[in-house]
């Protein structure tokens, strides 16, 4: 799978740990950045992913930063994105399975990495169930993401 992995300075070692560790498992990482731990905005990071998402470059997104709050509010304000911080495996594939959650971020001040990569790994595995109750409330967020969107 084509992943868009990206971090601010907070989580530039955990992003680059868990780019290694990607690519070793077959995947094809996209590193969009940073790549030293001089300070950066977080939002940036967040762009990238959603940008890289949106224009097919990659199928899914891990963002890391000191939290994973900061770069999944700035992630979800981009359409398609469906972005959200997980510190444990059950919320990592219950995310996709029921929210085709495409984006994910992760605390680099919260988590160590071994955590983070039974996580991301646990993420990528994971596909949307298609079931009609996860269906219907996807499409319901897709409606309201529809009614504020600006061509």
């Amino acid at each position: 799978m084509r992943i868009a992995l990206a971090a601010d300075h907070a989580g530039f070692e955990m992003k680059r740990d868990l780019a290694a560790a990607l690519a070793t498992s077959g995947h094809e990482v996209l590193d969009l950045g940073t790549h030293s731990t001089a300070a950066v905005d977080y939002p940036d990071c967040a762009e990238s992913v959603a940008e890289a998402l949106r224009d097919g470059h990659a199928e899914r997104g891990i963002i890391v930063c000191g939290s994973g709050a900061g770069v999944s509010i700035a992630a979800n304000k981009f359409p398609g994105i469906r972005a959200a911080v997980c510190h444990d495996t059950y919320t990592a594939h219950q995310a996709v399975e029921h929210d085709d959650m495409n984006v994910l971020c992760v605390g680099a001040r919260v988590i160590g990495f071994a955590l983070a990569q039974e996580i991301a790994t646990t993420f990528l595995a994971a596909r949307f169930s298609g079931e009609e109750r996860h269906t219907r409330r996807l499409n319901k967020i897709l409606a309201i993401e529809s009614r504020f969107v600006r061509a």
